[in-house]
């Protein structure tokens, strides 16, 4: 007994040992928040104060100090992040989490991203103002990376750390650009329905723009200053396979000092980005004697995407537009390495690249490119067929002008300044949002548009040597989509369609009118906004446009052949005023019901590969409105039974008694059980919290959560047959700006401003977030300066 006890306590020993050494290894990985620090290349000392939520705030007497000290707090907070981000475009993702992303890798490099951001780097004048601040940024990163703690991801991971370059921010912003993806999702699905099933098909998806949709108007004053379907599912399969911030919407708005209660400009943004842990902005606010900046940042990217200062404010949401066309190619009999041209048959050329795997060997693969871009068969295993796809894309085919722009825009101090960054941005397209002290509120679509003739469908896959010309007629910037200062005097974004301009319609993946119609709604007729209104607006959960999809489906319903709770839910849906709150029995309802009308309509001539697929896109959420009042459609009639053709009336009796029953198996008999906190959740997922031991440590969440897609608090999910809802994108930030008290502006972030999981600032928002509440963006600099937790950074010899 004795000996036993000696051995218990021995192992005691051991264990406590054990946890003190585990304990001073994961306080050693920490960010710090305070204390000094020598930094190479300073030259003067910069002091980092944080606030109670770990925002730094830089004070610096010069810029590139600054800006230097940016990339060090950035990178002790968000390495891990940056590394990510980069190896995305780049094909690194392999070397990280091993084979299973070689497709992943694959599908990336033959973009040609990484090209791209090489021969930009290459090119750039490393005297220019905002490439100094660049590299100065970098060096900051770069120090962190050869002095500071590593993040315990790497460890994890087995990677090395390596220095950040030029390239990498260039393939950082490329992953934006690419992530919308919209185009690779729709395209080649359109073009198999329309092949398969025919033109009435396609015609009765509603996919074109439609005049009895709310339009962004377009205002232009005179200025005060002089594959076919399987490429569908290769990208859903490339951008699903870890938690990384997708790009996927956006609401802003502007008001002008008549319609607010101070008389002074009132800026809101929200753009909405594919949730994940860490969350996707990195916010910092820098003072120096020239530049003011209370920025957002993505990781490993210097100049912030959403800024504002005591002068101005700017947002982004994303603009919808279509950047991407798709050519068949046709293969020489004789020659497969050769493709038919207008000149006839000229060789391909062919690209080799090498792929880092983990745990394994290198992997050498080669892609084709024709004239049009990359050939796509192959790379990725969903990509087969005879015929051969080329990708073209305004991204990689023009001069990347971006970061000039985005320093351009930072660094601007009015509406003229501002206006001239603007056409530098080719790609990708962007509603800037922008408001002023002086009374100017705007919006501008950003992105290099053309002449698109009416003969071209860019939603096909264009055929042999036709389609859109790789010779197109470039619109100037001063052709696209804006309004400044227009009689509304208010402007807004929503990425539903905007106005035409020289004379068509422009063609994109323009979302739904629902969030566009409640804003204008809310805008119009109220003259006296402050910024408790504007905060109460931006997390609004009302639907405009679902209650009257209700009263189109409802009165197909034929209720002597609906249970008691099938008539207790519909009487209750007809009172429905689109709110989507937490208790909300409607909202459970009315998805159940959508989800298998959907499928009921869709499914029979699509499969379920197709049907899965045609649920990613935008144009579905487009179709359900128009699909409601539709008697004539196509659709209806399910094409694998015989002798009977089924009309609206029975798919929707059929989906909303299927709805009813699921929602009986799910919570019982109930009614007053079935309510939306029960279906729709968050949780913000790490690509290490994939890991089922590791994810209550990486991820945060779940939580039951109100809103839904497209209201203005726009938590967004996909359906599938579950009948269960977790948000997989929504508001990145939530931020509001008043110019008469620009110190007391709001905002918020979805989980932390931390991506270090040992930080304590790693999900101190995301239960503020999930309640709809704000913090302080602090500008005062002597409240700053009060704070406990001050960072100095001196010139190190």
């Amino acid at each position: 007994m004795r000996t036993l006890k000696k051995i218990g306590a021995l192992l005691l020993v051991l264990v406590t040992l054990l946890i003190i050494i585990i304990g001073i290894f994961a306080y050693t990985l920490k960010p710090d928040y305070s204390g000094e620090k020598k930094l190479v290349g300073l030259q003067e000392v910069v002091n980092v104060y944080y606030d109670d939520y770990g925002i730094p705030h830089i004070y610096g007497e010069n810029e590139k100090d600054a800006f230097r000290t940016l990339g060090y707090v950035h990178a002790q907070d968000r390495l891990w992040q940056m590394e990510l981000l980069r190896r995305i475009a780049s094909g690194g993702l392999s070397e990280v989490f091993g084979k299973d992303l070689i497709g992943t890798d694959k599908f990336f490099l033959s973009l040609g991203i990484a090209d791209a951001s090489k021969i930009t780097a290459s090119k750039i004048d490393v005297n220019d103002e905002g490439v100094i601040l660049a590299k100065a940024y970098l060096d900051g990163i770069n120090q962190f990376i050869n002095e500071g703690p590593t993040p315990v991801e790497f460890y994890l991971t087995g990677i090395d750390k390596r220095e950040f370059v030029l390239e990498d921010i260039y393939n950082t912003i490329g992953y934006m650009a690419f992530s919308f993806a919209m185009a690779h999702k729709t395209d080649p699905l359109l073009t198999s329905i329309n092949a398969n099933l025919g033109p009435q098909y396609l015609k009765d998806l509603h996919v074109g723009s439609t005049v009895d949709t709310e339009w962004i108007k377009n205002y232009n004053p005179a200025p005060k200053d002089t594959i076919q379907n399987n490429l569908t599912a290769a990208v859903i399969k490339a951008l699903s396979v870890l938690d990384i911030p997708l790009f996927e919407g956006s609401n802003s708005w502007v008001i002008s000092p008549e319609k607010t209660k101070n008389g002074k400009v009132i800026f809101a943004n929200d753009p909405h980005i594919g949730f994940s842990q860490p969350s996707v902005w990195f916010e910092a606010h820098v003072e120096t004697p020239t530049y003011s900046k209370y920025g957002y940042h993505i990781a490993g990217i210097p100049f912030p995407l959403l800024g504002h200062n005591r002068k101005l404010a700017y947002g982004l949401t994303m603009f919808e537009n279509d950047d991407v066309d798709f050519y068949y190619e046709q293969n020489n009999p004789a020659n497969e390495n050769q493709y038919l041209s207008k000149n006839g048959y000229v060789d391909y050329e062919i690209v080799h690249k090498t792929i880092h795997v983990k745990d394994a060997d290198d992997v050498q693969f080669s892609y084709k490119r024709s004239d049009h871009g990359p050939i796509l068969n192959g790379i990725a295993d969903q990509v087969q067929g005879d015929r051969r796809i080329a990708m073209s894309w305004v991204y990689t085919e023009m001069e990347n002008k971006v970061i000039d722009a985005l320093y351009g825009l930072s660094h601007s101090n009015n509406l003229a300044e501002f206006k001239k960054s603007l056409p530098k941005i080719h790609a990708p397209g962007l509603n800037i949002m922008y408001g002023d002290n002086e009374g100017n509120v705007a919006w501008f679509a950003t992105a290099q548009l053309y002449k698109i003739p009416d003969s071209v469908n860019t939603k096909l896959i264009y055929e042999v040597n036709k389609g859109l010309s790789l010779e197109r007629e470039l619109l100037d910037f001063n052709e696209n989509p804006k309004a400044i200062n227009p009689p509304s005097n208010f402007v807004y974004s929503a990425n539903n369609q905007p106005d035409s301009i020289a004379g068509m319609l422009y063609p994109g993946y323009y979302l739904p009118e629902n969030r566009g119609k409640r804003i204008v709604n809310l805008l119009e007729p109220k003259d006296d906004w402050d910024i408790s209104a504007a905060s109460d607006m931006i997390t609004d959960v009302i639907s405009s446009v679902e209650p009257d999809i209700v009263s189109n489906l409802a009165k197909y319903l034929d209720v002597s052949l609906l249970s008691e709770n099938g008539l207790k839910a519909i009487d209750s849906l007809k009172m429905w005023s689109g709110d989507y709150n937490l208790s909300s029995i409607e909202a459970t309802v009315y998805n159940r019901w959508i989800y298998y009308l959907l499928e009921n309509t869709f499914e029979d001539e699509l499969d379920e590969e197709l049907f899965n697929q045609f649920l990613s896109t935008h144009f579905m959420k487009r179709l359900i409105a128009p699909l409601s009042k539709d008697e004539n459609s196509v659709w209806w009639d399910n094409v694998n039974t015989t002798n009977v053709s089924e009309n609206i009336k029975d798919i929707v009796n059929l989906s909303f008694m299927e709805a009813i029953a699921s929602l009986e198996k799910d919570f019982g008999n109930n009614v007053n059980q079935w309510r939306w906190e029960r279906v729709h959740s968050i949780e913000h997922g790490h690509p290490i919290g994939q890991i089922a031991a590791l994810r209550s440590f990486f991820n945060v969440g779940p939580f039951p959560i109100h809103g839904s897609r497209e209201v203005i608090n726009n938590l967004a999910f996909a359906y599938d047959d579950t009948g269960f809802y977790k948000t997989t994108s929504g508001p990145s930030t939530r931020r509001v700006i008043d110019f008469s008290d620009v110190e007391n502006s709001i905002s918020i972030l979805p989980t932390g401003q931390s991506g270090n999981p040992l930080s304590k600032h790693y999900r101190d928002q995301a239960e503020m977030y999930v309640n709809g509440e704000f913090r302080k963006m602090m500008m005062n600099e002597e409240e700053i300066k009060k704070s406990k937790e001050i960072l100095t950074f001196k010139p190190k010899d």
